[in-house]
């Protein structure tokens, strides 16, 4: 009896998934979890959540903050430079709860531990029995199958974000794979998404792609129209160093660069342009867009691909919006996580061709 209570013990002061989940700091802020508020007054309407293990992530990504190579122990570990706090699932599933007039989605997000597709199962239909409100889960392609995508929907998520990241199979070997021990694979990712996309339709799945991992634009923009071709979204993001990972003195892509990859991202996933009208320089870089310098302006001022793109609420709107996740809170936005202001379109035209 001693023995089993002393194991309780343990596992409670682990403090594990399903039972727990890490919050990043924005949701911590907006859950009332943490004091804090966002540069301009940002809202954050999507709940972003992280399974946890005391074994941690038995991935190696270069670029991430989670990484099994990284020092410390997995839930002190920050992700995308910031603590990711842990809390019990009930009281987040309350915070929420008392807030539901601002909040408009849930997205919980697995490691790589085999544990976890079995816990977030558990998660989401302990969720989904107080809440309603949609639900999308990042997945981990590497451990699973098409069977636990059908039964993800089953019990209640209607989005599903598919990270592949790197924008070419070799700068994903490098800095996901083989290159760095990870257990990850370029094409493993591919037909996870495939699948995805064929359980959850048309656009309810979205590919996470980082600008700045050693890519051309005219290699990011074509991934870009292959997500969109086989019926995905691209969620897009500014790489920024982590301290502690591998990639810690890489420096961010110049701005010019991401605000291009973001108008060529608009384009092509409102079906206003294709890569194929894209003209690119010899150092492929994007020099033109393939539409009118008119359409193109009118675009720009409707500030619409410069700010964060990712799963929408039920009003279409973008619910996560990440703020502040591809900088330091300041005027060198990048994902805008709010309408923008003339001041920044201005901003944001003088960036474009730098």
């Amino acid at each position: 009896m001693e023995i089993a209570k002393a194991g309780l013990q343990e596992k409670e002061f682990m403090r594990e998934s399903p039972e727990y989940l890490r919050t990043s700091m924005a949701a911590a802020i907006t859950l009332g979890f943490r004091p804090g508020r966002f540069y301009r007054d940002a809202k954050l309407p999507c709940i972003n959540l992280l399974m946890t293990y005391s074994e941690g992530c038995m991935a190696n990504c270069a670029y991430c903050g989670l990484s099994r190579g990284r020092s410390g122990e997995f839930d002190q570990k920050s992700f995308i430079r910031v603590d990711w706090p842990v809390y019990g699932l009930d009281e987040i599933i309350t915070r929420i709860e008392e807030r539901m007039d601002r909040i408009k989605r849930i997205c919980v997000s697995m490691i790589t531990n085999p544990r976890a597709k079995r816990d977030l199962i558990t998660i989401v239909e302990r969720i989904k029995v107080h809440l309603d409100i949609p639900l999308s889960l990042l997945i981990t392609s590497t451990i699973l199958e098409g069977k636990d995508l059908v039964k993800f929907k089953e019990v209640g998520a209607n989005m599903i974000g598919v990270a592949v990241d790197a924008a070419t199979p070799e700068l994903f070997e490098k800095h996901r794979g083989r290159g760095v021990r990870g257990p990850h694979m370029w094409e493993t990712y591919w037909e996870v998404f495939r699948k995805a996309v064929e359980i959850f339709g048309l656009r309810r799945v979205g590919v996470h792609l980082i600008v700045g991992l050693g890519e051309t634009e005219k290699e990011m923009t074509a991934t870009i129209q292959r997500v969109h071709d086989l019926g995905g979204s691209t969620h897009l993001f500014s790489f920024y160093p982590e301290a502690g990972s591998r990639l810690e003195n890489q420096s961010p892509p110049p701005m010019g660069q991401y605000r291009r990859i973001q108008l060529a991202r608009y384009l092509i996933d409102e079906d206003i342009a294709t890569f194929e009208d894209f003209i690119f320089d010899q150092e492929e870089g994007l020099k033109d867009f393939g539409i009118s310098e008119d359409s193109l302006m009118d675009i720009i001022d409707t500030a619409f691909p410069f700010m964060t793109s990712g799963c929408p609420s039920e009003d279409g709107e973008v619910a996560c919006n990440r703020p502040y996740g591809n900088e330091l809170p300041g005027p060198e936005i990048r994902n805008y996580p709010f309408r923008l202001e003339r001041e920044d379109i201005e901003r944001v035209k003088m960036e474009l061709w730098k």
